[in-house]
Order: structure tokens, then sequence, then C-alpha cells
């Protein structure tokens, strides 16, 4: 597989920090990661669908994980090209094999990255994406509203901005709700219950929307 390495010396991987906290968590479970999210990652496969990739446009995915959601991309969209970071290297090593297997090496190109700072005309050849995406990674990322802003600097004009993460959960009841967020926060996870809000922040004029699916378990939030 094609991996730029433009950006693989400005990750900061010295202990204590993002980088090096992801790659202790994933070090073993990204090998059932997939099989074991598939329950309760809801929202992924309509935020796919909805992202309406224009014939050979470009696609740009920030914390890839698994590469499970490009490979999706690339089935559903079959003349795009797809790129994706993470800032974990023990999930690029499963990403790569997945899109090895998946045998769309000509299609999809990795790269390490920090969402929140990302040089993709150095990692990619490319300053900026037809559609990007978050898929389950803002509620992990420490400074997130970074992450989106730059998230949002990457997509190219006219393009779109989608995010698909945990929601509020506020139509589970009191009790469930506790109860999820308190399990999440186990893992680091922390839903953004105010991206609608930063959507429209950034937005500056473009058309923002707000899906709140399952009692507001998960969102799926766009711009452009």
């Amino acid at each position: 597989m094609d991996r730029p390495s433009g950006h693989a010396a400005t990750v900061d991987r010295r202990p204590g920090n993002h980088a090096a906290a992801m790659d202790r968590m994933y070090r073993y479970t990204r090998h059932i990661y997939d099989i074991t999210r598939k329950p309760y990652l809801l929202g992924r496969d309509r935020m796919i669908a909805e992202l309406d990739v224009p014939p050979g446009g470009t696609v740009l995915e920030l914390g890839c994980g698994t590469g499970r959601n490009l490979v999706a991309v690339a089935r559903r969209y079959p003349d795009c090209r797809l790129f994706g970071v993470d800032i974990s290297a023990e999930m690029l090593h499963t990403a790569g094999a997945t899109i090895d297997a998946a045998g769309l090496t000509h299609r999809i190109t990795l790269s390490p990255g920090d969402a929140t700072a990302f040089d993709a005309a150095s990692a990619f050849g490319l300053p900026r994406f037809d559609r990007v995406y978050f898929s389950y990674a803002v509620s992990m990322i420490p400074d997130w509203v970074a992450a989106l802003k730059e998230a949002d600097r990457l997509t190219a004009p006219g393009g779109r901005l989608a995010v698909v993460d945990f929601g509020d959960a506020a139509h589970l009841g009191a009790l469930p709700r506790r109860l999820l967020h308190g399990w999440l926060a186990l893992f680091h996870v922390t839903p953004r219950v105010d991206l609608a809000a930063r959507m429209h922040t950034l937005a500056t004029g473009r058309t923002v929307r707000h899906t709140s699916l399952h009692g507001g378990y998960a969102q799926i939030g766009t711009i452009g």
C-alpha cells in the first residue's frame, strides 16, 4: 500500500499524549474492534449513504480507525478516491490490512496524522477534499472543536463535512442516559452534545443539517 510519510514525523508519540494513549488502547483491541463495535456504532452506514460523493470525487476520513468505513465508501461510490488519517499507528496497521484484503489499495491511501492540524497537501498531494467526515471520532479527540475546524478547512468549496457520533441520549430517559455516558467514559469517549451548535458557528451561510437517531443515542451532522 502506498502510504505517504509526509506527516509521520509530526505525530508526537511520547508517553502521556493522545497518540500514545490511542496506541495503548488499540494495540490489542484493534483486532476485534469491528466485530465488537458493530452493535452500537449506529448511523455509520446512513452517514455514508448520505455523503452523495460526486463522480470522481475525493473523500477524506479523519480518524479512520480500522478502515472499515473507507472500504464501505469505496464500494458505494466506485469511482471516488479515498484518503484516511489516524493518530494511532496501531489502527493504521489494521486499516492497511483491511484495505489490502478488500483489494482497494489502488483507491485508498493512508497517512498518520493529527486531526486537529493535518497537512493534507504534504501527505496526499491534495489541499482539500469533496467530502470530509468523522465516524465516532470526535467523541475521542480531546480538542474536538479544533478538529472540527480543521476538517472544515480541509473541505473544498461546495463540498460537504459530515459527522456521525454518539448523541445526547436526551430521549432515552435519565437512568439509561447516565449509564450510557458513564460506560462510554470508561473508554475515554465523551458525546459532543453541542455538535449542532458548533457546526452552525462554522457554517457561515452554508446549510447545516442535524439528525438525532434512536432517541438521541447517535447523531449525524453535516455542513454543505
